[in-house]
């Protein structure tokens, strides 16, 4: 764990594990920064995972207007 990092916080593995669910969550328009609060958290401070979200929401969206 890295020294800046508090107890609470969740690192990028466990993030990555979590984004689809955290997706699938937000497409559904239910809450999932109430939900995963650790997730939101993590993107809020990494810009990297946050991508990742980004990149994620955007194909689920594609998918959804396809199936």
């Amino acid at each position: 764990m890295a020294s800046n990092s508090r107890p609470d916080e969740i690192g990028c593995d466990d993030c990555f594990e979590q984004l689809h669910r955290f997706a699938e969550m937000k497409l559904k328009g239910k809450s999932p920064e109430e939900a995963m609060p650790l997730v939101e958290d993590h993107l809020k401070r990494c810009g990297d995972c946050r991508e990742e979200y980004e990149a994620l929401l955007e194909a689920l969206k594609a998918t959804q207007r396809f199936a």
